[in-house]
């Protein structure tokens, strides 16, 4: 069995970001970067389905510059046996992740694709939809329980709704997307970091891949959300009442 898992390089979520005063990006100056969080759940579910089944390879992939390197190591720290880079310094939008992630899935054919199902740098929930519309297989979003079933032939998955869990059973190959409550992500290792820089990491341009991956949307403006006004305290119900009423209009 082989399972393929991208990896997204994002901020650091502990990292406090800054718009450039000009609007047209993040300050990227002193700031920390990591794998996404839902990635690393992903990273860590392949992770554990190799350990109860032994036969299984796991192959962490990303799309960028060399920066990005960084993030595949982790993935190879943890316990992927190899990484994948398709290097490109283009900014890329969701379509075109997910056409450039489709070609990656040809070419390798994994048994099944296990992606978060979103980054939390741009948070848009698309690539993982796409990619299972443009191979043509079945997929199961925002999953936070995944069992695999008849001779790893299927996959049961627990799926997050706001009605509660949605319990679905898709055909492999399929697109997986997972969400936090699938598992906890260990935590790399010494002796990982050091069987990391024995792992084969490889590079791929788009043109290897045969895809022409260009975004058809851009970002015109970064802003900062408006700050918040300063609370007010009330003496009594009725006073909150009018000011819902009068000043926010909430009710």
């Amino acid at each position: 069995m082989k399972i393929l898992v991208p990896l997204k390089r994002v901020p650091d979520p502990d990292t406090r970001i800054r718009i450039k005063p000009d609007g047209s990006g993040i300050d990227l100056d002193g700031v920390k970067f990591a794998v996404n969080p839902f990635d690393a759940i992903a990273l860590e579910e392949a992770l554990r389905i190799k350990e109860n089944l032994g036969e299984v390879e796991v192959v962490v992939a990303t799309i960028g510059g060399e920066e990005c390197i960084e993030q595949l190591r982790v993935g190879l720290a943890m316990g992927a046996d190899r990484a994948l880079l398709v290097k490109t310094a283009a900014e890329l939008d969701p379509l075109a992740i997910a056409k450039t992630l489709a070609a990656l899935y040809r070419k390798e054919q994994p048994d099944f694709v296990l992606m978060g199902k979103q980054a939390i740098d741009d948070d848009s929930n698309q690539a993982g939809q796409m990619i299972a519309a443009l191979v043509g297989i079945g997929q199961a979003t925002f999953v936070s329980k995944l069992e695999l079933l008849e001779n790893n032939t299927k996959a049961r998955c627990g799926r997050e709704t706001d009605a509660g869990i949605e319990t679905i059973t898709v055909k492999l190959p399929a697109i997986i997307t997972t969400d936090l409550r699938l598992n906890e992500p260990r935590y790399v290792s010494l002796p990982g970091i050091m069987k990391a820089k024995k792992k084969p990491l490889a590079e791929v341009s788009l043109s290897d891949l045969d895809v022409q991956a260009t975004s058809r949307t851009h970002v015109l403006k970064f802003e900062p959300p408006p700050q918040r006004r300063a609370g007010v305290r009330v003496k009594t119900v009725d006073e909150l009442v009018d000011k819902l009423r009068n000043e926010a209009k909430v009710i």
